[in-house]
């Protein structure tokens, strides 16, 4: 179906197929259609960071950033899905157009800048659903809170998410708000985690169940700012790392029109670039913390290639946009694929 619907879509900005899409999903799934949207992914039981997923194949944060469509994503096949990124006020992220497509490389290039409802509203939309699968939680700080301030963002979001999350995932690389990757820097980073490590004890003591905690990293990232991110984490005892956000290098798509547009570029151009780094990411922190491989992945191949570099798990989205649902069996059925070759050999 969605090979029939893709070019009614690609006919519009990008923003606006995005939320009709969204829009059409919640339909379907009310009216009990969604066997015509995507075949169900057979089971891949995997467990990481202590949490079983049903397969490893998972939806990356900034598709539904205030959990509205959470059902319909769920029904999709997905072994977990994050939603997010969301901070403690709502915004508006950047001005309008911030989302742009360009085709001929399977690749997008956006500047949303969090825009988002607010850490409020989405904890109101988890409550109301009724997804019961893995989902990870996304958290920022606001775009006018400044970087001496920003962890107290992100505490405040870690509060009031943590009874909802299977896990909680910590945004600090997206490109779209001035001066956040600053907060990878070793020094700036090491205080910033040790303070969220020590809340996230805190909320699993007075809870009485410890929710994982992750890192989301760039892919622009040298190989000194890697040693200093993981040296960094594996002393904060960091429950796990996602693999990378998007890159704020568009030298892989100089050549399209909109190769020039302010932002961060994911697609099938950022696959080599996030898997270097998640392999790199690996060599460092040994097998003591898991990695989530995000980035690039278009086919079931580049989901089994993640795996083979060190990911436990993957994440789609920008694939999502150029495949569609079935990408998400696809995925599994390929790791599957290559799970049993390498048993039988």
């Amino acid at each position: 179906m969605y090979d029939l619907l893709r070019p009614l879509l690609f006919a519009l900005d990008a923003e606006t197929a995005h939320g009709l899409t969204l829009y059409g999903l919640d339909v379907a799934h009310r009216s009990e259609l969604m066997r015509f949207v995507a075949r169900p992914a057979d089971g891949l039981p995997v467990e990481a960071f202590g949490i079983r997923f049903p397969n490893p194949v998972g939806l990356a944060a900034g598709l539904d950033k205030n959990a509205d469509h959470l059902d319909a994503l769920g029904a999709l096949g997905f072994g977990f899905v994050e939603v997010g990124t969301v901070t403690p006020r709502p915004q508006q992220g950047n001005p309008k157009p911030r989302l742009f497509r360009l085709p001929q490389h399977e690749a997008i290039i956006n500047r949303m800048g969090f825009n988002n409802a607010g850490v409020d509203a989405l904890v109101r939309n988890v409550d109301k659903s009724g997804y019961r699968g893995v989902l990870g939680i996304n958290i920022g700080k606001n775009k006018d809170t400044p970087n001496e301030h920003a962890v107290d963002d992100y505490l405040l979001c870690l509060d009031r998410v943590y009874d909802r999350a299977t896990y909680i995932t910590v945004n600090i690389s997206s490109p779209n708000t001035q001066g956040l990757r600053d907060l990878q820097e070793e020094a700036t980073l090491r205080r910033f985690v040790a303070t969220l490590r020590e809340r996230q004890e805190q909320l699993g003591s007075q809870g009485g169940k410890r929710k994982p905690m992750l890192l989301k990293i760039a892919p622009d990232l040298s190989e000194h700012e890697q040693d200093g991110i993981a040296e960094t984490l594996l002393a904060a005892g960091i429950d796990g790392v996602i693999c990378t956000n998007t890159t704020i290098d568009h030298s892989l798509v100089a050549d399209d029109p909109r190769g020039s547009e302010t932002g961060g570029l994911s697609g099938k151009p950022l696959l080599a670039l996030s898997t270097d780094v998640l392999r790199g990411m690996r060599r460092r922190l040994g097998e003591r913390v898991p990695i989530v491989g995000v980035g690039g992945i278009l086919d079931g191949s580049d989901a089994a290639e993640k795996l083979d570099a060190g990911a436990a798990l993957v994440q789609l989205y920008s694939g999502l946009i150029y495949r569609g649902p079935r990408l998400i069996a696809e995925c599994v059925d390929e790791i599957r694929r290559q799970q049993e070759g390498t048993h039988a050999a």
